[in-house]
């Protein structure tokens, strides 16, 4: 252990309990928040859409609070720090997603929908085949995002206290596995959104304080903190140029692309962002709460800037790789130094910004779960296995039970994962609901030919080939960061499947739609676009 992460440890020891309250703090904060909504939710609006009743301003920071995930603050900082310029190309295609969110999405499906993906393809297609698809895809897409929330988790708590050993980083993924079970459970969609809103508004004070400390340790001049950074990282110019991480091999440029393609197109795929938009009262507020969190967005991922760059000129590589090898405890480090690696403001600083990256955490987790928990009881249970037949308590007991299941196929999985960077793991939920959701939820609201095998070949060939590519990438095995290093089957070179995958998933939607007998219904495809442009008959 390098002698700063030494430090790092042995400042936290000293300081144990004055971390342990900020945590405890912020736990029993949201358990109580949780608690409260818990008591607000009578019925299954409630439970998955909060009744329908935040405002656009509101579902604005809770869309931020979801979507700065741990990938956001760690995962990005992370690579800035180890890989400059390319680094940041995360923070860039995270927020160009959103303007595909925007333009395409947000109101169409606010409009068609009523909890659910699968409510919009049901509305026009045949029910239990394509909400079957439809939630296994949400479960697949979460439980892939939920692996960077949880490997964020081990690594964070593991630095606080000291932990070194494997088991120990386990232990600590299965508590925020427990929490967010619990958080789910009792809160639902009310309980989650009040929770993604404090922690938008704390990672946000956080990422501004520590952005305002580098800044002035560098007398507020952008140019001197480059110039440090790239000195320091050892690359020089080279760190601050396009191909220190993406530009050696050809391999690695189509990696580039690969992760760009999925970063820009996922967005509008994910089941915790889309559920989102229907806990507002219409389309305009989901429109407006879009522009809300775009504007927020947008202003964190300027400031990984500071992060990212902070790390590097502040922090050596060595001490930032020994603390983790894909750079994922750069921000917290950073945050260390900036208030003096031996003082107690150090401590106080470096247990205040992990307790926010704590936060982002559990909220986020707590949303991914919601979204798949929701999906299964609402689509799966409700509609497939009872056939329409469930009673509203009945659902929201099947919701509870998918997410102790979902809670802990998560652990599961994040003790696997616990050492891969985390917004490299973000990128693949990215790429899976670019292949899978976003060709079938497109095809559906502007394609008047498709058909129910379109849907269930662009779902199941898109989910198929993204996840059939990632077994079989560097990210599994054959690469010392892999999830299992010692082995070796990753016969397709890319460690993003999106370039593949992504027009796999359109292509299959096409094909499985010209090939299919069934003829599509006409008056519901001209009922849905109506709906979808007008809000003609939301709920």
């Amino acid at each position: 252990m390098s002698p700063a992460i030494t430090l790092a440890a042995g400042e936290a020891s000293e300081h144990r309990t004055l971390i342990i309250s900020l945590f405890a703090v912020f736990v029993v904060a949201t358990l109580g928040i949780t608690v409260w909504a818990g008591r607000q939710t009578k019925d299954a609006a409630d439970f998955y859409a909060g009744g329908r009743q935040f405002s656009a301003f509101q579902n604005g920071l809770a869309v931020s609070g979801d979507y700065m995930s741990a990938a956001s603050f760690l995962g990005i900082a992370g690579a800035i720090a180890l890989f400059g310029y390319d680094g940041f190309l995360y923070s860039i295609g995270f927020l160009v997603a959103w303007l595909v969110a925007l333009l395409l999405v947000a109101e169409p499906l606010r409009n068609s929908g009523r909890y659910t993906m699968g409510d919009v393809l049901a509305y026009r297609m045949r029910q239990r085949p394509v909400r079957t698809a439809a939630g296994t895809s949400t479960i697949v897409v979460s439980i892939f995002y939920l692996l960077a929330q949880m490997a964020g988790a081990g690594v964070l708590v593991s630095l606080l206290l000291g932990i070194t050993s494997d088991a120990g980083k386990i232990l600590i993924v299965a508590l925020v596995g427990v929490l967010m079970i619990v958080y789910v459970s009792i809160g639902g969609m009310k309980g989650t959104t009040w929770v993604q809103m404090v922690k938008a508004v704390l990672l946000i004070g956080g990422t501004i304080l520590i952005t305002f400390l580098v800044l002035l340790k560098f007398n507020f001049n952008i140019s001197d903190l480059l110039g440090t950074a790239a000195e320091n990282s050892g690359k020089g110019a080279a760190f601050l140029e396009p191909g220190l991480q993406y530009g050696a091999t050809g391999t690695s440029k189509l990696d580039f692309m690969s992760l760009g393609i999925a970063l820009v197109l996922g967005t509008a795929g994910l089941p915790h962002i889309l559920i989102r938009f229907y806990t507002v009262p219409n389309a305009k507020a989901a429109r407006k709460s879009v522009n809300w969190a775009i504007g927020i967005i947008g202003g964190f991922y300027l400031m990984t800037i500071a992060l990212g760059f902070g790390a590097a000129a502040l922090i050596s590589q060595e001490e930032i790789i020994a603390s983790n090898p894909s750079g994922n405890t750069a921000a917290p480090l950073l945050a260390l130094h900036l208030g003096g690696v031996d003082s107690a403001w150090g401590a106080i600083l470096l247990a205040t910004i992990s307790a926010v990256a704590f936060a982002t955490i559990l909220a986020v987790v707590a949303g991914l779960t919601l979204a798949s928990s929701s999906s299964f009881a609402h689509d799966i249970y409700a509609n497939v296995i009872k056939k329409g037949k469930a009673t509203e308590k009945q659902e929201m007991r099947a919701a509870r039970l998918a997410t102790i299941g979902i809670g802990a196929a998560s652990i599961l999985l994040g003790a696997l994962a616990r050492d891969l960077n985390v917004a490299g793991l973000v990128a693949l939920a990215f790429a899976v609901a670019a292949s899978a959701n976003l060709p079938t939820i497109l095809y559906s609201l502007f394609w008047k030919r498709f058909t129910t095998q379109g849907a269930l070949w662009s779902i199941y060939g898109g989910l198929i080939v993204a996840v059939g590519l990632v077994l079989f990438s560097p990210v599994v095995s054959g690469d010392p960061k892999a999830m299992f290093p010692d082995v070796d089957f990753a016969w397709f070179p890319l460690k993003n499947p999106g370039i593949i995958s992504i027009p796999f998933g359109f292509l299959m939607g096409w094909l499985g739609t010209v090939l299919s007998k069934e003829e599509p219904d006409a008056a519901k495809y001209a009922e849905l676009e109506v709906r979808s442009l007008t809000g003609t008959g939301a709920h």
